[in-house]
């Protein structure tokens, strides 16, 4: 699942294209196209180099995703129970365990392209699901769903769907766990952890 996540977010990448400008399925189109065509051609990329793929990350896939939104809603009902700090720490940490995942998984491209759905929205909708379909040579098709969201700076990405299993749901299981065992602090220390082996190349799981 990690190495499909990877290709699904590396599909949301773009250096060019602002946000604000277009309507999120657009959104998704255009920068799905121009980035796998950077992969497609990308040698360094396919054969796994980490900082390439780093870098990439870091200046075309944050600017598309809500991390704040995406970890109130992966703490779940603890976020409010977290300090300022805890919760900036949350994010941060949060941000860099999904950055290293998709990161460390890009080079898995392998010719995969994606089927995009029409866009069911009613005009002035701020919140939306915009569907696709990602198609594997020779294996099956995998469903994926954007949920998006429009603020004062264009439409983010605040959760994905992959067949139906939602990124934020799956990470609230585990984010529960882990605080009711260890608390806030606990969590922020777990995920700590696990971002330090992987930049050491040990990699753990939360």
């Amino acid at each position: 699942m990690k190495r499909l996540f990877a290709f699904v977010i590396a599909g949301f990448m773009s250096q060019s294209l602002m946000a604000a400008e277009v309507a999120p399925d657009a959104l998704v189109k255009q920068v799905s196209q121009d980035v796998l065509g950077v992969l497609k051609k990308d040698k360094d990329i396919q054969n796994g180099n980490r900082k390439k793929i780093f870098d990439l990350v870091e200046t075309k896939v944050l600017p598309h995703f809500d991390f704040s939104r995406m970890t109130q809603l992966a703490v779940g009902k603890n976020w409010r129970t977290a300090t300022p700090d805890q919760q900036k720490q949350l994010t941060d940490e949060f941000r860099s365990l999904l950055v290293r995942t998709y990161s460390l998984s890009l080079a898995n491209y392998k010719n995969q392209t994606v089927d995009y759905r029409p866009l069911v929205a009613q005009p002035g909708d701020t919140d939306v699901t915009v569907k696709t379909l990602i198609i594997q040579p020779g294996g099956d098709s995998i469903p994926v769903d954007y949920s998006m969201r429009k603020g004062s700076d264009g439409w983010k990405v605040y959760d994905i769907a992959i067949a139906n299993a939602s990124l934020v749901t799956t990470y609230r299981g585990q984010f529960n766990n882990e605080i009711r065992q260890s608390g806030i602090d606990g969590l922020i220390k777990k995920l700590a952890d696990k971002n330090n082996a992987d930049d050491s190349g040990k990699s753990k799981k939360l």
